[in-house]
């Protein structure tokens, strides 16, 4: 839970205490700066979770990017010739791609 989570969760807790207190004393100006306080609460708890969940995908990506080239590197240590093969294939079949007929 990072910051903005839990800035979030207090101004909306805020909000709905000023909001309750608003209600109790029949002042409306109360009820609806709690009621705004809420919204701005939930917003920001909101862009905190947008925050953790894209920090964890990036997280995952770089993961997954190291484990792939980890990968590449073993198969190519331990089968020379058919990494050579495969790359005179790519290469073969990029430049047939570029060629104009």
């Amino acid at each position: 839970m990072n910051g903005d989570r839990v800035e979030g969760a207090v101004k909306n807790m805020g909000g709905k205490l000023e909001e309750g207190f608003g209600r109790a004393t029949g002042d409306v100006k109360s009820q609806v700066e709690g009621t705004v306080k809420q919204g701005v609460g939930a917003a920001q708890d909101l862009y905190g979770q947008a925050r953790e969940t894209a920090g964890d995908a990036a997280a995952a990506v770089k993961r997954q990017a190291g484990s792939l080239e980890e990968t590449i590197r073993e198969n190519v240590e331990t089968r020379p010739y058919t990494a050579v093969a495969i790359a005179l294939a790519l290469g073969w079949f990029i430049g047939r791609l570029g060629r104009s007929y």
